[in-house]
């Protein structure tokens, strides 16, 4: 037993066995090694990782690479989730000395933390061009001995490039006439028209960028088909909802299968705006049965979210997804053409190589739409659909019988912020009491569990304690689902949350002179260099939240008008990165279309009842950049002084309004006027 048992992060109780003597991130394990004059081994991962798993056992395991490990360095293990600065910081080595990154993270440092060798995963022995750790770990113990003036050279060669890589302070460029039309030249070179997507294998749902598209009519029909298209793969769980963490392939088949919070929530907001902007019904179907599927696994009795579920069950990757057409016997008569209809074969389309004894078994996708099948198998549709509905029930109780994956059941703000913002978009959209009863939860629950003494928000939550202080992702992400939830809810306190949330954001993490966020402030660790993230990795980034959250409170509040000057002004910033990779900045893609569209309020007054017929009317119609707000007697935000009335809408568009309606066919023209979609 070492270290890591009393920790709350889930990821290290993993390691908690190994024969490694591993520390927890902190001061300890700086001083261990200052006093053995050792250098540090930096292990970075997180808990549904495949590859962390498969080195873990491979190498944290071997009691003879533990041994080596302990007698010549100090061994820290580190859940990137849990410390994202942390991992933000090594990561940026890792891609400075080997040009790419991922997890596991492997570091080795100076006693005080500086990076001079890095990489990520490691066999135990020389495998496919990798050198094998243990060769690795003696190497660089004799040359941290015999040649140190070399290490600290590297080190410090190193850790200068990475503080060189903080964005220099300039005036900014304007924003070119035709910003917005030169992103969608770059998005449509990099769309596979055959697939969706953008890009080749791997392929990742990129939402962040599906979501821009959506406001672009131009844009538009790429994030339909790409979502249409992962809606038949096996990246989405076509028996349990929820999506998978990206696809190996091109065609969105064979997934890497651990489930996480944030792919989930932000592709279930995507999927009910898309079903918003064109109608198509099979778009909210995915929508409900992504959020079905969070709230049935990863909802907490609480009401926090946890934040992942692993790849791998008994040590196979998507044992428990994959099937045989053996086990669609019981499905009697039926059974042969739902296993056509899923693309169940006896060839497979799918192999752990790691586990070749498991033998080839089929991930499930809908290679042809059920009304083609039909047609060639002279059925009735509709028919055939009650079939299926009732399989697919049948296989989803026989594979609730299976070990299910591990969980990691830690919460952290920033991913809730996501959740909180998709199943409140879901409650407005559809009405359903249900959504919104957990999305005013999840903020009960964060607001008293997660508060800092300082007004802002901790990192982390488990084991009834929340840790991690000052991260920027955490204010500006529960930020804007507190901004979700106040437009389904109605409830002044939760916009006004999110307003402090914004001023922490301004006050704590702007660099004026950089004309950036950073991704740490206030009272965060001080690292060897401050992180500010602009690309949008798998979540949306920092900066395109923080400058999100922004304009959102500048349209609300006319006071709070630096949010707009802020977000306009990190767009500048990044302008060029935005260009040479659109695909990879969806977040801040937003904010660019957001700050161009106009200012658009609409207020709905009345009792709920009296309201219920127009924000009806209102969900039919995709808006997302309008200011909306509700009350039953007028007042509490300046867009709602002075107007009064029972179960009336008003609609502005650059402080100039339409005439008040309780008509629905009049209020229905207002919104497509103004570019609602319906």
């Amino acid at each position: 037993m070492n270290r890591l048992a009393s920790e709350s992060s889930p990821y290290l109780r993993q390691h908690a066995e190994n024969p490694v003597d591993w520390y927890p991130w902190g001061e300890e394990a700086f001083a261990a090694a200052r006093a053995r004059d050792v250098p540090l081994l930096l292990s970075v991962g997180y808990s549904t990782c495949h590859w962390c798993h498969v080195m873990a056992h491979e190498s944290f395991e071997n009691e003879q690479i533990a041994a080596f490990m302990n007698a010549h360095f100090v061994n820290i293990k580190i859940d990137r989730e849990e410390r994202p600065d942390v991992d933000g910081v090594y990561m940026s080595a890792v891609q400075a000395m080997t040009g790419s990154g991922g997890w596991p993270m492997t570091v080795f440092a100076l006693p005080s933390g500086e990076p001079f060798y890095a990489g990520t995963y490691f066999p135990p022995t020389d495998r496919q061009g990798l050198p094998g750790f243990a060769r690795l770990l003696s190497s660089l113990a004799s040359t941290w001995q015999t040649e140190r003036e070399k290490v600290l050279g590297n080190a410090a060669s190193i850790t200068a490039h990475l503080r060189a890589q903080t964005p220099q302070e300039g005036e900014p460029d304007p924003l070119p006439a035709d910003f917005l039309e030169r992103s969608m030249d770059n998005l449509n070179r990099a769309y596979d028209t055959r697939f969706g997507g953008f890009g080749h294998a791997p392929k990742f749902p990129a939402p962040t960028t599906l979501s821009f598209l959506l406001t672009q009519p131009q844009g538009r029909e790429m994030a339909l088909t790409t979502l249409r298209k992962m809606g038949q793969g096996g990246i989405y769980d076509q028996l349990g909802g929820g999506w998978h963490r990206y696809s190996v392939d091109e065609r969105w088949l064979v997934p890497h299968f651990e489930k996480m919070l944030y792919d989930n929530a932000q592709l279930a907001r995507t999927l009910l705006s898309a079903y918003q902007a064109s109608g198509d019904t099979d778009l909210l179907r995915l929508a409900r049965s992504t959020l079905g599927y969070l709230e049935r696994e990863m909802l907490s009795p609480e009401g926090g979210f946890y934040s992942a579920q692993d790849a791998d069950q008994d040590g196979i990757e998507g044992k428990f997804f994959v099937w045989t057409p053996q086990e669609f016997e019981e499905l009697g008569e039926d059974a042969g053409w739902i296993q056509r209809y899923f693309g169940v074969t006896p060839g497979g389309n799918f192999l752990d190589p790691h586990h070749p004894e498991f033998g080839r078994r089929s991930v499930l996708s809908v290679p042809q739409p059920l009304p083609e099948l039909a047609t060639e198998l002279g059925q009735n549709e509709a028919e055939l659909c009650q079939r299926l509905e009732r399989a697919r029930g049948t296989l989803f109780a026989e594979r609730q019988k299976r070990t299910p994956p591990g969980t990691d059941d830690k919460v952290l703000t920033s991913w809730n912020g996501l959740a909180l913002a998709a199943f409140a978009d879901a409650a407005r959209l559809t009405g359903e009491a249900r959504y919104l009863d957990i999305a005013r939860r999840n903020a009960d629950f964060v607001w008293a569990n997660l508060r800092d003494p300082d007004g802002g928000l901790l990192h982390t939550f488990h084991g009834g304690a929340a840790r991690v202080r000052g991260l920027l992702e955490d204010q500006a992400l529960y930020g804007l689902g507190l901004v979700a939830l106040y437009q389904a809810g109605g409830d002044l306190a939760h916009l006004h949350w999110a307003r402090e949330l914004w001023q922490l954001c301004a006050g704590q993490y702007w660099d004026e002179d950089a004309g950036l966020f950073y991704s740490t402030g206030g009272p965060a660790e001080a690292l060897l260099t401050r992180q500010a993230q602009a690309f949008d990795s798998a979540v949306l980034s920092d900066n395109a939240a923080a400058a999100l959250l922004g304009v959102w409170i500048s349209r609300y509040f006319s006071q709070e008008s630096e949010g707009e000057r802020l977000a306009r002004r990190t767009v500048q910033t990044f302008q060029r990165e935005m260009l040479a990779a659109a695909a990879g900045f969806g977040g801040l893609w937003q904010v660019a279309a957001f700050l161009q569209a106009p200012h658009t309020e609409i207020a709905l007054l009345g009792t709920p009842q009296e309201r219920a017929p127009l924000e009806a009317e209102l969900a039919r119609h995709f808006l997302p950049f309008t200011a909306l707000a509700f009350s039953e007697s007028g007042g509490g935000l300046e867009l709602l002084e002075n107007r009064g009335g029972a179960g009336v809408a008003y609609v502005c568009v650059n402080r100039a309004c339409e005439l008040p309606t309780s008509k629905l066919d009049v209020f229905a023209g207002q919104l497509e006027r103004i570019g609602g979609s319906a």
